[in-house]
C-alpha cells in the first residue's frame, strides 16, 4: 500500500472538482494525492444544470447556456427570463476530459481502482462516496434523458421548458424538462419526485417516447444520447471523523427541494482550498440552515401532498425570476425568501411546520 498526504474517495463531479481546485491553485506542488476510482473510462454520463449565480470553473465545458425558461402545469404556462443569471448546462464529457488531462500533468496526483492499494490510516480523506440508508420511506428524485435529433428545425433553441407538470402523476409529483441545444437537437427528460418502491414510476422509456411524440408532436427522431439517475432528497449519514470530509452529496451539498449540487460542489472545493493548510481544524461546511429548514417543510408537504406541487411550482415563479432563481441556488435575502413564502398555501405550509 502506498501512502499519500490526501485521498479522494470516488473520481465523479465532487473528488474531480476538489482535485481540480487544488491543483489549478497550486496546492499540491509539495502534497500527494491519491483518487479511488473504479470506472475504466471516462465518458459522457451526465447532464449538469443550474442557474449560474456565482462564477465556476468550467465555462468551457458548458454545451449551452439560456436566457429564457418556461413553465408548464394544467393552469398554464409561464415564459420567464433570466437575463442576470443564464442557465447552464454542462457536458460531463468536456468536464472529465479537461480535469484528466490537467490533473495528469502533475506527478504528485496518483488514479487508483482499488481503495485497497491505498493506506487510508495516514492520509486526509476526502470522501464523496454516499452511505445511503435502505428506507422505503424516503424520496428521491429519480429521472431518465435522451438527446433526441430531428431531421426539421422543431425546437426553439432560445428557452428551455424548466418544468412541464401537463403529464401523468400517479400520486407523486412528475415532471417533463426539455433542454434544447439546437434547433433539431434537445434533451428530454422524465423527472420524478417519489419514493423508489413504486415500479410503475421508472416506466422511462414510454414515458419519454409518449411525451415526444404527443406533447412535442414530434414523430421522427433519432435517440443520440442516453442517462439515468435518482438523487437523494434526503441527507446521508455525516459522521464526524479526525481525517476525513465528506463533499458532494455525501457531505449534505445538494439542495433537497431541488437536487441542484453542482455549484455546491464547487463552493465547497473553494472552501476546502482556501483551508487546505489547517483543514484538520476547519469548520464544517453546510449550506445555510433556512434553506434546509425551509426544505424540510417543504419535502413535508411534497410527501402528504403531491397533487398540490404542481401549482406550488407554478405559483412560487409568480414572482420575480431573478427572485426565485436566488432562493433555489441559496443566495436569496430574508426579503426575497419571504416573497416566495408569501406565494405558498399558507394553511398546508403551516400545518407541516408542526408535523413531526
Amino acid at each position: 500500500m502506498k501512502d499519500f498526504d490526501y485521498i479522494i474517495i470516488g473520481g465523479g463531479c465532487a473528488g474531480l472538482s476538489l482535485a481540480y481546485e487544488l491543483d489549478l491553485h497550486k496546492k499540491l506542488e509539495n502534497k500527494t494525492l491519491a483518487i479511488i476510482e473504479p470506472r475504466d473510462e471516462y465518458k459522457r454520463d451526465k447532464t449538469w444544470s443550474f442557474w449560474k449565480v456565482i462564477n465556476h470553473n468550467f465555462d468551457d465545458c458548458v454545451k449551452k447556456s439560456w436566457k429564457n425558461f418556461s413553465i408548464n402545469s394544467p393552469a398554464g404556462t409561464k415564459h420567464l427570463s433570466c437575463d442576470n443569471y443564464t442557465y447552464q448546462s454542462i457536458d460531463s464529457a468536456l468536464f472529465y476530459k479537461k480535469i484528466i488531462s490537467k490533473l495528469k500533468e502533475n506527478k504528485n496526483i496518483n488514479f487508483f481502482k482499488n481503495i485497497k492499494d491505498v493506506n487510508l490510516s495516514k492520509s486526509f480523506i476526502f470522501n464523496s462516496v454516499p452511505a445511503l440508508e435502505n428506507n422505503n420511506n424516503n424520496l428521491w428524485q429519480h429521472f431518465c434523458g435522451v438527446e433526441i435529433k430531428t431531421k426539421e428545425n422543431i425546437f426553439d433553441d432560445g428557452i428551455i421548458n424548466l418544468m412541464d407538470f401537463d403529464c401523468e402523476q400517479k400520486g407523486s409529483v412528475h415532471f417533463f424538462y426539455t433542454l434544447p441545444f439546437k434547433k433539431n437537437t434537445a434533451l428530454v427528460e422524465t423527472t420524478w419526485l417519489s419514493k423508489m418502491t413504486d415500479n410503475t414510476l421508472k416506466d422511462y422509456d414510454n414515458q419519454i417516447k409518449n411525451y415526444i411524440e404527443k406533447n412535442l408532436k414530434i414523430k421522427n427522431y433519432e435517440i443520440i444520447y442516453k442517462e439515468q439517475g435518482a438523487i437523494p432528497l434526503f441527507y446521508p449519514p455525516n459522521t464526524n471523523e479526525i481525517n476525513k470530509i465528506n463533499i458532494g452529496t455525501a457531505g449534505g451539498m445538494t439542495r433537497l427541494s431541488t437536487g441542484y449540487t453542482f455549484l455546491n460542489i464547487q463552493e465547497h472545493s473553494k472552501y476546502i482550498r482556501m483551508n487546505i493548510e489547517n483543514i484538520q481544524n476547519v469548520k464544517k461546511y453546510d449550506i445555510e440552515k433556512k434553506y434546509k429548514f425551509l426544505d424540510e417543510i417543504f419535502l413535508k408537504v411534497l410527501k402528504k401532498n403531491p397533487e398540490k406541487m404542481p401549482d406550488i411550482f407554478f405559483n412560487m415563479f409568480s414572482t420575480s425570476s431573478n427572485t426565485v432563481i436566488k432562493f433555489l441556488s441559496n443566495k436569496s435575502n430574508l426579503l426575497e425568501d419571504l416573497s416566495i413564502i408569501l406565494k405558498m398555501p399558507k394553511w398546508i405550509f403551516i400545518k407541516m411546520l408542526f408535523k413531526s
